[in-house]
């Protein structure tokens, strides 16, 4: 339903935390133009390899998740995100991307849960604000329909449920092209 931001493993979230040698930004750069040029399987090679040696590394991990999400590996990636909050639980965003995986399996509680941790850590988190209006909005969503079934006589229902319905529907439509 809602269409929550997956944060993009590109972006310089976990910057940070780097503060190792420069072949090490450079792996992490090099495995990034491999995925996104569509070669998977090989960026995905590299990072394990770049992880035998350097297993406990933020970024590495960060953009392994973000690469078996992408691959739809969705079990692994969740995997792989809460370890990264559990090794890591002060950076907000595997706990973001996590929430966009429960969510996306329908699990909007569990999804609510893991942005409100990712708040509490960082709370001028601007997606993880908005993916959580997403949350509470899908839950709206199964709230009015659930509440029409049992009520269909019920004429506030119909309406409310129609405006969350739109809301989404208009989101999904002008929405730009998932990033490869």
């Amino acid at each position: 339903m809602p269409r929550l931001h997956f944060l993009p493993a590109g972006l310089a979230l976990l910057i940070g935390l780097m503060a190792g040698a420069v072949t090490r930004a450079d792996e992490l750069s090099d495995v990034q133009r491999l995925h996104y040029a569509g070669q998977t399987t090989a960026a995905m090679q590299r990072a394990d390899q770049f992880l035998a040696t350097h297993p406990k590394d933020p970024q590495m991990r960060f953009l392994k998740g973000v690469m078996l999400s992408d691959g739809k590996l969705d079990a692994r990636a969740i995997e792989e995100f809460q370890k990264l909050t559990e090794d890591y639980p002060d950076l907000a965003e595997p706990y973001n991307n996590l929430a966009t995986l429960y969510a996306a399996g329908g699990d909007y509680a569990k999804a609510r849960a893991t942005l409100e941790q990712a708040l509490r850590t960082n709370p001028s988190y601007a997606t993880a604000h908005e993916n959580l209006g997403d949350v509470h909005a899908a839950l709206a969503s199964q709230s009015y329909a659930r509440a029409l079934q049992l009520d269909p006589k019920n004429v506030t229902v119909a309406p409310k449920l129609a405006l969350v319905r739109e809301l989404f529907k208009r989101r999904v439509a002008s929405a730009p092209p998932a990033a490869q």
